[in-house]
């Protein structure tokens, strides 16, 4: 029978607002502790994935793909139970995402005429776009044509979508104005990108209300599938009423309230109950005497479509190779990442690993990995800080999927038990030598190799000496340690930098200051007593160019980072050489 929810005290559709705003606040407050540190302000035991671990088509999808669930999405059974018992409570009451989209479809109907409100108001037939959104990306999960499944549902599920843009496009202009996160400006890749569709999304909701929610979310195409069955639903108490529209105005979910409702549509925001004057609509356990609509409006035509593309998706797009031999070099992974194979069937581009990563250096991808690299976390060495903290495993406890898994730093760095496996390479760095100052330029520079974080370092340094241009003098006169030249007029203190020397009679001395036509030695020259006028010196640059112990190196970037060639760095960490591929060894594999 129907229940009356009853207008005495405090009324539902208030009591649904403060929901709204109550998980809103806690959905932000989670994506700004997903700070590192242990400030009750950071991440110190906040339960910071709890939105992620509800979303049940996150927990769907994983099953889906990986045929196993990881264990904090078993929270997303909740979700499934309370929405086949209430209904679509979710999208209407917890959904952060959801809340944002009905704020700015409440700003975009102030002030309209009741009529235009209507107008935009109404069920359009573009609403099943939804559902097939949701077939193509489980099917893209699940089937395995040619071997080949891939997790791409975070593309476009609302809970991911929105920390990815909280974390990535919102919170970082936050973070650079008050500093509370980090004492430099967080920078991404593609920020523009997630905040701009972000921000337009939000703004369509001024042309039709919760636009997002209704057209393209495959969250609440399958809360929406589910809501079918609910036992507790909205509906008539007799078959007519005098057909003023006003629940349909007030609608959020364009359900058609006034007529046979659409149980899957209704999001539960209980407005047509507040504003019905005929008293006719009821949330209880019987059925609208108006009749329902029970199943979502999809053709047959629509679900060959969503099947054929969500099948051929995956093979399609790995006719490219990107996760074979034509795997992209720079798309780097975070420490504990699962091969790149499983690593798609897992990650759901929520940008947790990239919000916690202390040195900023975790970005999205681009899709020079591949279509499936859009959005998923890669290392860029130029941002951020520094490179990847030898002493930091924080991305893989952030993970909400388990795509990078939780490490200790003993494995990281292959300590203890983990001796004889060695520590975690995320690559190894290349050295250009058309680029680097010492090989290419002649000039004195060893960056890298004091940089590198790794004992024994992985950098080490091969000294030679050059004759520097101009270098070649004649021989005046030697006095100590003073040395009077004649030819071309040096710049004062250009060779006092410790690196330069003077090369007589093949015997180095180290220069510690030079005028014009002088230069001053670090201790006196000996044997020069038989000195002539045309007796010639050279002066000589020691370098020590870098070279790279790929045996020891483990790709973290710090090296890359500090680079002083600001452009094109002349040293690059490309993705060879790591631990979770084999087959991206750089040297032979025992068999």
């Amino acid at each position: 029978m129907m229940h009356n929810t009853g207008y005495k005290g405090l009324k539902i559709v208030t009591v649904r607002r403060i929901s709204q705003i109550f998980f809103l606040l806690i959905f932000l407050w989670f994506c700004a502790v997903s700070t590192f540190g242990i400030e009750f302000w950071q991440l110190r035991n906040w339960p910071v994935n709890l939105f992620l671990n509800l979303d049940p088509l996150v927990a769907l999808g994983t099953i889906l793909a990986t045929r196993t669930l990881y264990r904090g999405l078993l929270w997303a059974l909740v979700t499934v139970i309370l929405t086949m018992i209430f209904g679509r409570f979710f999208c209407g009451w917890a959904c952060p995402f959801g809340t944002m989209h009905q704020f700015f479809g409440w700003l975009g109907n102030r002030k309209r005429k009741a009529a235009d409100v209507m107008a935009r108001n109404r069920y359009r037939k573009g609403q099943n776009i939804k559902y097939f959104i949701l077939i193509v990306f489980l099917l893209m999960a699940f089937v395995p044509l040619n071997g080949s499944v891939s997790l791409q549902s975070g593309l476009l599920d609302p809970i991911p979508f929105a920390y990815r843009s909280v974390n990535i496009g919102l919170l970082p202009v936050a973070d650079n104005i008050f500093h509370f996160a980090s004492v430099t400006p967080r920078q991404y890749e593609h920020a523009w990108l997630i905040g701009g569709i972000f921000l337009f999304l939000l703004l369509m909701n001024l042309v039709i209300p919760r636009f997002y929610c209704r057209f393209i979310c495959p969250l609440g195409a399958l809360l929406g599938i589910l809501g079918r069955f609910s036992i507790w639903r909205i509906g008539k108490t007799k078959p007519s009423c005098s057909n003023c529209k006003l629940c349909e105005k007030a609608c959020e979910g364009a359900c058609e309230p006034s007529d046979k409702i659409r149980i899957s549509e209704c999001v539960l925001c209980f407005n047509c109950l507040h504003v019905c004057p005929d008293d006719v609509l009821r949330y209880g356990t019987s059925e609208s005497k108006a009749g329902e609509i029970t199943n979502p409006d999809i053709t047959r035509r629509g679900i060959l479509a969503s099947f054929l593309t969500g099948v051929l998706a995956v093979p399609m797009i790995r006719i490219a190779g990107k996760i074979g031999t034509n795997w992209h070099y720079r798309a780097i992974r975070p420490p504990g990442a699962l091969p790149e194979e499983e690593f798609l069937r897992r990650c759901v581009k929520c940008g947790q690993c990239m919000r916690i990563c202390p040195t900023n250096i975790i970005v999205p991808g681009g899709i020079e990995g591949g279509v499936e690299n859009l959005l998923t976390p890669v290392l860029n060495f130029r941002s951020g800080t520094s490179g990847c903290q030898i002493n930091c495993a924080a991305c893989g406890f952030i993970c909400p999927t388990g795509a990078i898994r939780p490490i200790t730093i003993s494995e990281k760095m292959g300590l203890n038990e983990y001796a004889e496996k060695g520590p975690i390479r995320l690559g190894a760095a290349f050295v250009d030598r058309s680029r680097c100052l010492p090989w290419a330029m002649k000039r004195p520079c060893i960056v890298c190799q004091e940089n590198c974080p790794v004992t024994p370092k992985a950098i080490y340094v091969k000294e030679f000496y050059e004759t520097v241009r101009e270098g070649n003098y004649e021989m005046k006169e030697i006095r100590g340690t003073a040395l009077h030249v004649e030819g071309t007029r040096m710049k004062p203190g250009k060779y006092a930098t410790g690196d330069y020397f003077s090369l007589i009679r093949d015997q180095r001395y180290r220069i510690t200051e030079n005028s014009e036509d002088t230069i001053t030695l670090e201790k006196a020259p000996e044997d020069m007593v038989d000195i002539t006028l045309s007796e010639r010196m050279e002066i000589q640059i020691r370098l020590q160019a870098p070279v790279v112990d790929v045996e020891r190196c483990i790709g973290c970037g710090t090296c890359e980072h500090e680079c002083p060639v600001s452009g094109l760095r002349a040293i690059r960490v490309s993705a060879e050489n790591e631990t979770r591929n084999r087959e991206r060894s750089l040297f032979l594999r025992k068999r």
